[in-house]
Parts: C-alpha cells; structure tokens; sequence
C-alpha cells in the first residue's frame, strides 16, 4: 500500500502540485489502499455490540429515555483512543498482545490475565448463543435447530476459510447493524430532544444512574476487543507503512459502532420509556415490547439486529480468545493454518463453540447471572489489559519512534484511570446488590 506511506498532511501537499484530474485518480488509489486496509477495527468495535451489549442499551433507552445519550461522546473517544493504541503496536511490532504481555512482563502475569480472559469470554460466548436462541424464537423457530446450525456455519468459516474470506464475511454481518437505525426512525423519536440530550450532558449522583454508566462503559470497551484487533492486524500482515490507513479503520469502526449503540438507546427510549416499560431482562424482551407501539416490523428488525449481532460476536470472542491463549503459550497461530500446521489455536476455537453451543441449549439457563459473573471478571480484568496497553505503548525499546507523543500519553492515562475506577466500582455495586 504505497499510498498509506503517506501522512494526511504530507498527502495533501503532494496533491496540491498535480492537475486536478490527476489528484482525483491518486485519491481514489488511496481509497481503494483504504477498502483493502478496511476490516480489524470495524470489526472489533462492532463485535462489542452483541447480545449483552444490546440488552445494555435496551434497558438504558427504557430506563432512562434520552438522557444518558451523552455518554457516547466520551465513550467514543475513549475506544478510539484504546483501539488505536493496540492496532499501532500491531504494525510495528507485528506481535499480538498477549505476546508483548508474555515478553514483557513475564509468563506469571501472563498465565493469570489468559485464565481470567478464558473464564470471562467463554461465559460471554454462551450469552451469545442464547441470544442467537432467543432472536430465532421471535421468528418461531426453535434453538435447537438454529443454535447447531449457526455454530456449524461460524466453524466451518474459521476452520476452512481463509483470513481473507472469514474478514469478509463479519464486515458483512455488521452490515445487519443499519436494522437498528431503522428501528429507530420507526419509533419515531422526538429528534429535537436527542440532539439536546447529546450536545448537554447531564450527571446525578442517583446509585441506578452511576450504576448504568458504568455498565455501558464496560458493554463498550471489553479486554477480547482490543485483543482482537491487535492480532488481527499481525495476521493481516500490516507494517508501519499501513499505519495511517489502519488508525482510520479504528476511527470509522468505533464511530460506526457507538452510532449504532446510541440508536437501539434512541429506538427503545421513544418506544419503551414513554410507556413506562423500565426493566428488561434481556434484548429478546425489548424486540417484543417494541412491536404494540413501533409495530410489528420494528420488532422482526430489532431481532434480525440482534441475531446478526450475536452471530458477529460469536464468531470473533472465540477467535480472540484462541489468538490470546496461542500466543501466551507461544503456539502456532491464524487463520491461514490447517489443524495440523496449528492444533492447538484450532483447537481452542473449536472448543469453546461446542461449549457455548452445548450450554445455551440447556433449558432456563440463567443467563443474567451468567452475564453478571463475566462482567465481573471482565471488570477486574479491564484496568490490568489498560495498564499493559499504555506501559507497552510507552515502551521507547519496541515501540520507538511510534510511543505515545505526551499529549495523547496525557489522554490515554486519563482514560485507563477513569475507565478502571469505574469497572473496580462497578464490581463492588454488583456484589453489594447480590448479597
């Protein structure tokens, strides 16, 4: 991609002392560097959009109508800033995180990180495929066929597709996402009033209040996104010359990503808060609470959304968390090896859709409580993966000239302190509740 050699300024320049139609042929050549650059951060972000993250969104609409939608503004900004980080690690390291984890803080660390992301995606997994379950259920067909039928597909994709093709085919389903705008407009908002929601932030110190940002700024930025982003980056073979293109992906993603999270708050609070419909336990039960007032198109399109999403999402955690535990190990890993040429990161992937697979078909699984638990274990795990992030970003020895400048240094501690504070606070609420 020689045009991604280029900074935006620098670019910019050199266009200037070409004719215009030439300047027109060199930006599209770089529009098309883009598209083949395009994948890693669409993805990832878009991959924490799945079921819980849905039945998040659902009940903060219901909640608390239109006025947490601020919320997304710093959130944003926030990702962005954490999934930029790791894609630059990937192009000028070419190693995953959790091989610069492994390298620089030893394999102790290593080991316990591994086991806590191992323990927390394999419960979040299952939550996915409860969701696909629950989306095919709306439509009246039962999880006992959709659930094998899905995790067969998603396998036969990771196992027998090329990296190429498996790339493919999840920016595809995030296409499934526009459902969700739609829905929206269907539930026909007072727009006036979102626009002042977003543009004036509001903050209580009510404990449901707090108790929700928190849940929606751990929904946003999860440990397996940003490990997925960095070895999907390493896999697709980026180098420093890709960096520009490959930070814009992160930033169109992320942007993509929050949008669609703000409309499912948009469509359920126009919908759900103005009846007075406050609690929801899961994103199945928002689907069907939308249809006596969105009507009955509304309802099929949020569940198309949410199957899509779940499917997105179950076949990237199982993949992340086969990526992490493969390079800690040190093993043989990608998308382009057979099971022979690497046993165990197939292995671990195949592993961990029968087991999701497996469970979501047992009757009245609790899947709150299932969620509960991950989303501890993801919120004690969080401000770890954050600290390594920005330790290793910083480190001058592998990263070099890329390490944060101290501006952005400024901003990513700012980020992993709040962010950590909130999850560690989140935890002790959870556990207050409980007991």
């Amino acid at each position: 991609m020689i045009f991604s050699k280029f900074s935006s300024e620098k670019f910019a320049r050199n266009l200037r002392r070409y004719p215009a139609q030439f300047r027109q042929r060199l930006s599209s050549y770089r529009f098309y560097a883009y598209l083949a650059i395009l994948g890693p951060g669409i993805i990832a972000a878009n991959a924490g959009n799945d079921a819980s993250g849905i039945a998040t969104y659902s009940s903060v609409g219901a909640g608390f109508g239109y006025s947490l939608l601020w919320i997304f503004v710093p959130m944003t900004l926030s990702l962005i800033v954490v999934q930029e980080m790791c894609v630059r690690m990937g192009v000028v390291t070419g190693k995953g995180l959790a091989d610069l984890i492994r390298e620089q803080f030893g394999v102790r660390w290593t080991a316990l990180v591994m086991l806590a992301l191992l323990v927390a995606n394999t419960g979040v997994i299952i939550s996915e495929f409860v969701g696909i379950a629950q989306a095919s259920e709306l439509f009246g067909i039962t999880r006992f066929i959709t659930i094998p039928v899905t995790s067969l597909a998603i396998w036969w994709l990771v196992v027998k597709g090329t990296q190429k093709r498996v790339e493919q085919v999840f920016l595809a389903m995030s296409l499934v996402f526009f459902c969700y705008v739609v829905s929206a407009f269907l539930a026909k908002p007072d727009w006036a009033q979102v626009g002042g929601e977003i543009i004036r932030p509001t903050f209580s110190l009510n404990a449901a209040y707090l108790f929700t940002i928190m849940a929606l700024i751990g929904t946003t930025i999860t440990p397996f996104m940003q490990v997925y982003v960095q070895s999907s980056v390493v896999e697709k073979g980026l180098g420093k010359e890709d960096y520009q293109l490959a930070r814009a992906d992160v930033i169109v993603g992320t942007i993509f990503a929050c949008l669609i999270a703000a409309f499912i708050v948009i469509c359920t609070a126009a919908t759900l808060n103005v009846r007075g419909v406050t609690e929801l336990d899961s994103a199945a039960t928002a689907a069907e609470a939308l249809a006596p007032v969105a009507g009955v198109y509304a309802k099929y399109l949020f569940s198309v959304g949410l199957f899509g999403a779940a499917m997105l999402a179950m076949g990237v955690l199982p993949l992340a968390t086969a990526y992490s535990l493969s390079e800690a190990l040190g093993f043989e890993k990608g998308l382009a090896h057979s099971f022979r040429e690497a046993p165990i990161f197939l292995g671990i992937f195949t592993s961990l859709i029968v087991v999701g697979a497996t469970v979501a078909l047992i009757p009245g699984i609790p899947q709150i409580k299932l969620l509960l638990v991950t989303q501890t274990i993801n919120g004690l795990l969080l401000p770890i993966i954050l600290i390594a992030i920005v330790s290793l970003v910083n480190n001058r020895e592998i990263m070099g000239e890329y390490k944060n400048s101290f501006l952005f240094n400024c901003l990513a501690w700012t980020i992993t302190i709040v962010v950590s504070c909130l999850s560690l606070l989140l935890i002790g609420t959870t556990i207050v509740d409980n007991f």
